[in-house]
């Protein structure tokens, strides 16, 4: 996905509240093998309702297992903040 097209996605998912550009973006970051982005995508996504599915939970879970109890707070919190970010 080129940059341009992944950047007004985050515009959409984040600022506009669009639960479709939240799951596809989380889909770019499972194909890419995302971790973190993945986890912060999967959580935006959840926020807003998207329909998300078992792949979708499998992945994080996976991920989260994966990370420490200090990063998966700290991706946490990332997600919060970037949530918040449209609510304004």
């Amino acid at each position: 996905m080129p940059r341009a097209q992944t950047s007004q996605l985050v515009k959409q998912a984040y600022d506009a509240g669009d639960a479709d550009a939240a799951v596809a973006l989380l889909e770019q970051s499972i194909a890419l093998g995302h971790r973190k982005i993945a986890l912060i995508r999967y959580l935006q996504a959840q926020h807003l309702d998207a329909p998300l599915d078992a792949r979708h939970h499998d992945y994080v879970r996976d991920v989260a297992a994966r990370m420490s109890a200090a990063t998966l707070a700290r991706v946490v919190g990332e997600a919060r903040v970037r949530a918040r970010r449209g609510m304004g």
